[in-house]
């Protein structure tokens, strides 16, 4: 009798910790970096040939774990990101400074891909505008 009454104990238990375990597992597995930005779409307008070609997407990580961005790539030579390589906690802003070459004269619409832990995965941002002489 002994024994069936600690078998049985033990399996409550068991199925205690279980269940407890399994939650903390999932809570973990649930808190995600979620990235905001301003605006996807970042429109230079008309710009003077080899003017300042410089310019910035702004975000916040709106999510519940640090956000790491891990590449940033632009969709031709023209174009050169710059941004932090260090975790952005939740709550807190970031930017990603974007420098198009502005010596081809004419209209232009590039892409601009951000590799992150973020959830949703890669997000695709544009550049546009149009290059006029002086």
């Amino acid at each position: 009798m002994k024994r069936t009454v600690n078998t049985f104990i033990l399996t409550v238990f068991s199925v205690i910790f279980f269940n407890a375990t399994t939650a903390e597992i999932h809570t973990l597995k649930s808190k995600v970096a979620v990235i905001e930005f301003e605006t996807e779409t970042l429109d230079y307008g008309t710009v003077v040939q080899n003017s300042d070609g410089l310019r910035t997407f702004n975000f916040i990580n709106t999510g519940e774990a640090p956000l790491l961005i891990t590449k940033v790539k632009t969709s031709c030579g023209c174009t050169a990101p710059s941004y932090s390589k260090a975790p952005i906690l939740p709550g807190e802003s970031g930017e990603i400074l974007i420098k198009y070459n502005t010596k081809k004269l004419g209209s232009f619409t590039k892409t601009v891909t951000v590799m992150s832990n973020a959830e949703g995965g890669n997000r695709v941002l544009k550049i546009k505008g149009e290059v006029v002489a002086p």
